[in-house]
C-alpha cells in the first residue's frame, strides 16, 4: 500500500520480503559451563545457605569481600550513625541537667541549646575539631565518661573503615591482573615426549618471589561403585628438572606437562581431544614482592582451547647486550609435526623414533637450470661456469671427452688442490690441461 503511493520504494519493499523468508535455523551443542574463567573468577554460585550468621563472626573480612559501593555506604553510614547517637545522648544530659532552659547554673557541655547544638558537639568530640564555643565542665560525671566512650568507638570505627579500604585497594587479586597465561594451550613434542604446554608471563618488572605453578584436570568421573563426581579434580604433573613446580618468573616461560602413564591425558588421541569433556586449569601463586602479599592468578583451557601439534614461538632475543621479550609474540604458535595418536597409542607402536621412521621425508627442492644460449667455442679450450651448488667448474667441448658418456662436459672444482687427480692443472690466474691426467681419465671410461 505505502509502495503504491510512492512513498517506500518497491525494492525496498521486495527486500524486505525476501528478508522475512524464514531461513533454517541449526541448533548448536550447548557448550558445557566452565570450572574456571580465562580472567580467573570461579564459576560457582552458593545457594541455600541457611547459616548466614556465620559471616557476622568475621565481620572485617565480610565488610572487605563486599562491592565498592557497598563498602562506601557502609563507611559513610557507620560515621553518621555514630554522630547521631552521641548526639542523643548529649542532648539528654543536658535536658537531665536542665542546661536547656538556661536557668544559670553551671552546664555540663556549654552552649547546648538544642538537639542541633549537640550533634555539632558530637562531631567536635569524635573527628576531634574543637571550634572552642561548646566545651564540657567538671560538674557532671556522666558527661566525662560519655566522652571518654566516645572517642574510643570513634578511634575502633576509624581503624576497622580506613583497614578495610586499605585491603581492599592493596588486594592481591590486583597484582594478579599483570600475571598473563597465553590464550590457547598446546600439545607437540618436547624431547622426544609428548607434552601439553601453556606459557605464563609477568608484565611487572618487580618479581613474585617464590613462585609456584600448579595444573589440575577437572572432568566428570564415575566410580566403580557407579557414583558420578561433576567436578573431579586431578591433579598432575609438570616437567621441572628441580623436582619441584617453583619457577623463576623473569621472561616468559612455557610451563609443559608429560603425557605419561600417569598423566589424565594418555588415553586421548587429537580428535578424543575434541570431543572430551574436561577443563585443565593453571594455577600460578607467589608472594609479591613489594608488598609481601601472596597473590594467585588462575586460567583454565577447555577442549576447543587446546592446539594439537604446534608449538609457542620464541619471545625473547638478545638486543645490545640485554634480553628482550617481545609480548606481540605471547600467544603466536606455529605448527609442527606431531602424532596425531594417544600417548598410550604412541608408546605401544615404538615411541617417537618409530613415528620419525615411518614419517615421509619431505620433497627435496629441485633446481631448473636456465637453458645457456649456444655460443660457438673453440674446441680443447677449458670454459668456466657454476653448477647447482654454486662451484666454479671448467669445461671442455672436444670430441674425444664423449668417450664412455653422454655429456660432453667434465666438471672440475676450482679447488683442485685438494684432489689427487685432476684433469687440469692450476695456476696462478692460467688454468691449463693435465694431459696425463686425462690420458688416465679416458683409459678409465673405456
Amino acid at each position: 500500500m505505502l509502495s503504491r503511493k510512492g512513498l517506500i520504494p518497491e525494492d525496498y519493499v521486495l527486500t524486505r520480503l525476501a528478508e522475512d523468508v524464514l531461513q533454517p535455523k541449526f541448533k548448536t551443542k550447548p557448550r558445557k559451563a566452565r570450572f574456571v574463567a580465562k580472567s580467573g573468577a570461579c564459576n560457582v554460585a552458593h545457594t541455600n545457605i541457611r547459616e548466614q550468621g556465620r559471616f557476622l563472626q568475621d565481620v572485617f573480612t565480610t565488610l572487605v569481600d563486599l562491592k565498592w559501593l557497598h563498602t562506601l555506604v557502609i563507611f559513610t553510614m557507620s560515621f553518621l550513625c555514630s554522630w547521631l547517637l552521641f548526639g542523643m545522648v548529649w542532648w539528654l544530659v543536658a535536658f537531665a541537667h536542665g542546661d536547656l532552659d538556661q536557668r544559670g547554673g553551671v552546664p555540663c557541655v556549654t552552649e547546648i541549646h538544642s538537639f542541633s547544638s549537640a550533634f555539632l558537639f558530637s562531631i567536635e568530640v569524635q573527628v576531634t575539631i574543637g571550634f572552642g564555643g561548646r566545651m564540657i565542665t567538671e560538674e557532671c560525671l556522666s558527661a566525662v565518661i560519655i566522652l571518654i566512650v566516645q572517642n574510643i568507638v570513634g578511634l575502633v570505627i576509624n581503624a576497622i573503615m580506613l583497614g578495610c579500604i586499605f585491603m581492599k585497594t592493596a588486594q592481591a587479586r590486583r597484582r594478579a591482573e599483570t600475571l598473563i597465561f597465553s590464550k590457547h594451550a598446546v600439545v607437540a613434542l618436547r624431547n622426544d615426549k609428548l607434552c601439553f604446554m601453556v606459557r605464563i608471563g609477568d608484565l611487572r618488572k618487580s618479581m613474585i618471589i617464590s613462585a609456584t605453578v600448579r595444573m589440575q584436570v577437572v572432568r566428570r568421573t564415575t566410580t566403580r561403585e557407579g557414583e558420578l563426581v561433576p567436578l573431579d579434580q586431578i591433579d598432575v604433573n609438570l616437567d621441572n628438572p628441580v623436582g619441584t613446580n617453583g619457577v623463576f618468573l623473569v621472561a616468559p616461560l612455557v610451563v609443559s606437562h608429560v603425557i605419561d602413564r600417569s598423566s589424565p591425558l594418555y588415553d586421548l588421541s587429537a580428535a578424543d581431544l575434541q570431543r572430551a569433556d574436561l577443563e585443565v586449569v593453571v594455577v600460578l601463586e607467589g608472594v609479591v614482592e613489594t608488598t609481601g602479599i601472596t597473590t594467585q592468578a588462575r586460567t583454565s583451557y577447555v577442549a576447543e582451547e587446546i592446539l594439537w601439534g604446534q608449538r609457542f614461538v620464541p619471545t625473547v632475543s638478545e638486543e645490545d647486550g640485554q634480553y628482550a621479550v617481545d609480548y606481540s609474540k605471547f600467544g603466536n604458535t606455529v605448527r609442527v609435526p606431531t602424532p596425531t595418536c594417544s600417548a598410550r597409542q604412541l608408546e605401544e607402536e615404538g615411541g617417537v623414533a618409530r613415528y620419525r621412521l615411518a614419517e615421509p621425508a619431505a620433497p627435496r627442492a629441485q633446481v631448473r637450470r636456465r637453458p645457456q644460449p649456444s655460443r660457438a667455442k673453440t674446441p680443447g679450450r677449458p670454459h668456466e661456469r657454476y653448477n647447482h651448488e654454486g662451484i666454479r667448474t671448467l669445461n671442455r667441448l672436444t670430441s674425444d671427452q664423449k668417450i664412455g658418456g653422454s655429456s660432453p662436459f667434465v666438471v672440475v672444482p676450482v679447488f683442485s688442490g685438494s684432489l689427487e687427480r685432476d684433469v687440469f692443472k692450476q695456476q696462478p690466474g692460467v688454468w691449463t690441461p693435465n694431459l696425463a691426467a686425462d690420458a688416465e681419465l679416458r683409459e678409465e671410461k673405456l
